[in-house]
């Protein structure tokens, strides 16, 4: 399977909203901050000095994942990872994570942050594999779903 990692391209932002919907909904529910940010990726991602990459297989985007700016400089949270249902399992989201890290060394971000749940073992495993550590979780965490939040510091 070639697959190619590539930047935000609006022709694929249906898609990082489906891809996203689809892995939310499968695990949790889709909060009103979710909504709001997969429906304007552009608005609430790229215009203010974030990334998006998408997984293209044959042209098709099979997954995704965002780099947010948070108010800290040279922060940025890693967010919005998903991968098409019928790709799972083959270490799309692994390379995504890598692509992700790759980026920030070269664009020389101090750290980046996840929000996750626990109950997504797999995730919290892979994440950990990569580097991340486990901090505390602010009291005003953005989203419900939440209970554990990491870094990566570079």
């Amino acid at each position: 399977m070639q697959i190619e990692i590539i930047p935000f391209n609006s022709a694929y932002s249906k898609e990082f909203y489906t891809l996203n919907v689809q892995w939310l909904k499968k695990y949790f529910y889709v909060e009103p901050f979710d909504e709001e940010v997969l429906s304007n990726p552009k608005k609430y991602i790229i215009d203010k000095g974030g990334f998006i990459f998408f997984v293209l297989l044959n042209n098709q985007a099979i997954g995704t994942v965002a780099l947010m700016p948070i108010q800290e400089k040279g922060t940025f949270e890693l967010t919005k990872m998903a991968v098409s249902p019928k790709y799972r399992g083959q270490n799309i989201g692994q390379k995504l994570m890598q692509h992700c890290l790759d980026f920030a060394k070269e664009q020389e971000f101090k750290r980046l942050l996840l929000y996750s749940s626990k109950k997504l073992e797999n995730a919290i495993y892979i994440y950990r594999k990569f580097g991340f550590v486990e901090v505390p979780v602010e009291e005003n965490c953005t989203y419900a779903r939440c209970d554990i939040k990491m870094e990566y510091p570079l």
